[in-house]
């Protein structure tokens, strides 16, 4: 039986004889965190699922209180008028953009052509436009199945404010809700509907389906379907199944994390065989990677902050909730403005603390990974991890998360040979088959080879996922600040023969008191102070024998025994290395970054005008913004992103028509907000 772990979303096993009739307890491999869960029959035609329960209470879902509770529902929208419009047309009506970006008009060319199409496109590229406007475009309603409540609820509020006739149907609404919107999509009067996975297979759904003219099917996030991907959901399997019985209703799949292998899976298992396959690159060239050795995360993270990004919005990641409440709490004592996210958070809390996050600016969440999939606020300015992330996907979508209106942003990692031990302790703790966690293997050590590495990290990122990148990018540590190697054979020979010499069963710090001549009364009567290395490596101080231990533990050449207590134990590779038969390249750390001159940031500091007129004018502008999307409940970027407003100062429409000619500016948003704004602009700021 899979099971999907309400922290950190990822999916593991559990043998159904393991579990009783009505409880068991579980401990997810990835996190780490332990649950109760309880099998109970849902109501309302949906399928079993699994509830799951902390300390023996009930841990909610992260996204339904996005917005359920407070979400108005627009006033009805006119009737669509843009069938058969030429996609250019209804990218600038529609949604205010004159030019397609990279790849997104061969997407929508092929669906509007009736064929499938998969497409993989990094996050903030456009992906949604692929399949937004064939849907607008094409009779009949886009389904467009989406994994996560928060996810599909912000892009129906987003799609209302531009006019777009969208609904969503998931275990938010009450149901009498869920049946009007049925209603409306049964009768025609719908463009697009968000539905989750679980509530595509029913039986309802699938009879609502049939009585519905179809426009296309978009499958969001569809590394979900793939078993060797970083965020596997069962009933994704299935979705398959439902498409197929409408054989003339074309199908687009959609990612933005998937290496070569997870990309066949996804292929395969969603029948696209013959769909037109469509790569972006990976690069997000507005982001620059560092990474950084943990010595003391908390201090290491409010320099971060007070030094490179004061006032700036900003995600930290945490794997346990109760770092995420300390470090939360921590940084308020501090004087920084950041909110705790988990799902242990009462549900009110969380949505709370959501919403000032999408609302307001310069605000700090310091979450575990349950928080972000469907934020799209534009202007987060950095990422910070100080915990491992599980792979190079699971990294590349955190970090993602940063810079999504362009402008440069910044990704964080802190971690250390503990963070190392843990998470190749948590694999081998997996209740998985083999196979499974031979890929949760994979895939950690593929991302702590890339943390390790003293190559240009875009290369390596990229790489990963299939794509050929030459350095220097000059947007990351290893490229503006070149690390170092050394030929670390013999120290690793000495670190290996320590771990075999002492028994196998201890861990860094035993071992470096061993080698570099720390005896202790236990050491003594274990007679380790008598064995050949001890003494052995007092040529290298006790942070560079941890800097070896955790290459070695990272690159494969060590194995953390957890029999032994987080011990370390000796594989192939180490005996390859103890006869000689294996070179060893370290690499020096990095030392702590120091501030910078010029590097502090205020808040609103991204954008600068050279005179005065036209920065009250961007703060009138900005203001005007606030105060609709408060009326409106819905985040200020929703009204208006900030380079729009930064192209109305710079250009300073007159009339309705120069307004039309703003980048974001579409007819609905000129109808709803235009006067407005126009108003404002006349007036030169002047308040």
């Amino acid at each position: 039986m899979n099971l999907t772990c309400p922290e950190c979303r990822s999916v593991f096993k559990l043998d159904p004889g393991e579990a009783g009739t009505e409880s068991a307890g579980v401990q997810c491999p990835a996190c780490g965190h332990a649950y109760q869960v309880v099998l109970s029959a849902q109501q309302n035609d949906m399928p079993q699922e699994w509830d799951y329960l902390e300390n023996g209470m009930p841990v909610e879902p992260e996204a339904p209180e996005s917005m359920a509770a407070d979400w108005d529902d627009p006033a009805p929208v006119p009737p669509a008028s843009y069938r058969d419009m030429p996609p250019e047309t209804v990218l600038d009506t529609v949604f205010g953009y004159q030019t397609f970006r990279d790849n997104q008009k061969m997407v929508i060319d092929t669906l509007l052509a009736g064929r499938d199409a998969f497409a993989l496109m990094p996050t903030g590229s456009g992906k949604s436009l692929c399949f937004q406007i064939p849907s607008l475009i094409r009779p009949g309603v886009g389904v467009v199945v989406s994994p996560l409540i928060a996810l599909m609820q912000d892009q129906v509020t987003d799609l209302r404010q531009v006019g777009v006739r969208a609904h969503f149907l998931n275990s938010s609404l009450p149901a009498a809700e869920a049946a009007r919107v049925e209603a409306i999509a049964a009768g025609g009067q719908c463009d697009l509907l968000y539905v989750a996975p679980e509530r595509l297979l029913t039986d309802r759904f699938q009879r609502l389906l049939s009585n519905m003219k179809l426009a296309l099917f978009a499958i969001d996030e569809a590394h979900c379907v793939s078993q060797w991907g970083h965020d596997f959901r069962p009933e994704y399997l299935q979705i398959a199944s439902v498409t197929q019985r409408f054989p003339g209703v074309p199908r687009i799949a959609l990612t933005a994390t998937a290496d070569p292998a997870t990309r066949r899976d996804i292929v395969e298992k969603l029948h696209l065989a013959g769909a037109v396959r469509v790569v972006a690159s990976f690069d997000r060239p507005n982001i620059f990677y560092r990474i950084r050795i943990k010595q003391n995360d908390k201090r290491q993270l409010l320099t971060l902050l007070r030094e490179r990004h004061g006032g700036h919005a900003g995600i930290v990641y945490l794997r346990t909730r109760k770092r995420v409440d300390a470090i939360a709490r921590w940084l308020r004592e501090k004087g920084i403005a950041a909110l705790p996210y988990h799902a242990g958070l009462d549900a009110e809390v969380r949505r709370r603390h959501q919403q000032r996050f999408l609302m307001e600016d310069g605000l700090v969440m310091v979450a575990t990974i349950a928080f972000g999939m469907g934020i799209d606020k534009p202007d987060i300015r950095f990422v910070a991890h100080l915990d491992l992330p599980a792979s190079m996907e699971a990294y590349y979508q955190e970090t993602g998360r940063a810079g999504r209106d362009g402008q440069p942003a910044e990704a964080w990692l802190f971690y250390s040979l503990a963070d190392v031990v843990a998470m190749r302790t948590l694999q081998n703790l997996s209740s998985g088959n083999e196979a499974f966690k031979s890929v949760l293997q994979r895939k950690l050590g593929a991302f702590l080879g890339f943390c390790e590495s003293p190559e240009c990290r875009r290369r390596g990122l990229l790489g990963y996922f299939g794509e050929s990148y030459t350095p220097p990018c000059n947007c990351c540590d290893n490229c503006t600040e070149p690390v170092d190697t050394w030929d670390g054979t013999i120290a690793a020979q000495k670190a290996l023969s320590c771990v075999y010499r002492t028994g196998q069963r201890f861990g860094a710090v035993y071992l470096i008191d061993v080698l570099t001549g720390r005896a202790s009364e236990r050491m003594e009567r274990l007679g380790h102070h008598r064995i050949k290395t001890f003494g052995a490596g007092q040529d290298l101080e006790p942070k560079q024998w941890h800097s070896v231990f955790r290459q070695l533990l990272a690159a494969g050449y060590l194995d953390a025994d957890m029999a032994a207590r987080s011990g370390f134990r000796l594989n192939e590779s180490s005996w390859n290395i103890l006869r000689g038969e294996q070179p060893v390249r370290l690499k020096k750390d990095p030392e702590p970054v120091k501030a910078t001159a010029g590097k502090k940031s205020a808040r609103g500091s991204r954008v600068t005008f050279s005179d005065a007129a036209s920065s009250a004018l961007w703060e009138r502008l900005r203001q005007l913004r606030l105060d609709i999307s408060r009326e409106l409940n819905v985040p200020p970027y929703v009204i208006f992103h900030d380079r729009t407003l930064e192209e109305m100062v710079v250009c300073r429409p007159s009339s309705h028509s120069d307004l039309l000619k703003i980048s974001g500016v579409g007819q609905s948003k000129l109808d709803r907000f235009g006067d407005q704004f126009l108003a404002v602009i006349s007036s030169g700021g002047d308040g």
